[in-house]
């Protein structure tokens, strides 16, 4: 099955090296490029895109707002977004993840990378880079301006190995280092994980992680 990739970008030669990129791969099929956040979002609409390569700073609106207005769309839920830009500091991981963005890359990643980075985003997965990004998330929500209003109340509707599970997920497990950890099937693992997102109204583990910090499940490591 063909992964369909929208890029937004403001600058023709990065999106035209995108292109060529991601048209090379098998499995891969660029089917539209924006230049403005605000073509983004109405070409994510017409295309339904599989995964959006969002650069952040664009014209008219930027790639945080274009993301927000993508994930909040209904209509647009099976659409993911993978934030790729040469800014890579910790204030944009987090609003980007808060944004609703499914993954964080910087523009420098190597090309296998980037590739990688569209197939596991397009399966639901989240890439948070860099690999302090689940730390970085507690630092911001620990700063009270930054901290929404969450408590334990969402996780009532978990059971006990789900939230569990939810632990591990905040800590960057992969469904198979969580199947290993408490000894049952990677099935088995991605069942629970599944089950998390649906009774928490998470889009992806990106945003399943989000939540671990805002109620309080999960913590910086110290």
């Amino acid at each position: 099955m063909t992964i369909r990739v929208l890029l937004a970008d403001d600058q023709n030669l990065i999106r035209a090296g995108f292109r060529v990129l991601i048209d090379a791969a098998p499995d891969l099929e660029v089917v539209g490029e924006a230049a403005t956040g605000r073509e983004a979002v109405e070409l994510a609409r017409r295309t339904r895109a599989d995964v959006v390569l969002m650069d952040i700073r664009m014209p008219e609106l930027d790639g945080l707002a274009a993301t927000r207005e993508i994930t909040a769309d209904e209509d647009l839920a099976g659409v993911r977004v993978l934030i790729l830009t040469t800014f890579e500091i910790d204030e944009y991981v987090f609003k980007a993840l808060r944004a609703g963005a499914s993954g964080f890359l910087g523009k420098g990643v190597e090309p296998v990378e980037l590739l990688a980075a569209i197939r596991t985003v397009a399966g639901g997965e989240a890439l948070l880079s860099p690999k302090a990004t689940q730390g970085l998330i507690a630092r911001f929500m620990a700063s009270p301006e930054d901290r929404p209003a969450a408590t334990t109340a969402q996780l009532d509707a978990l059971t006990g190995r789900e939230r569990e599970v939810l632990g591990l997920v905040a800590t960057g497990l992969s469904n198979d280092d969580i199947a290993e950890r408490l000894y049952v099937s990677t099935s088995t693992a991605k069942t629970h994980v599944n089950r998390a997102m649906t009774k928490l109204g998470a889009r992806d583990r990106a945003q399943l992680v989000v939540i671990a910090y805002q109620t309080g499940l999960a913590r910086a490591p110290q």
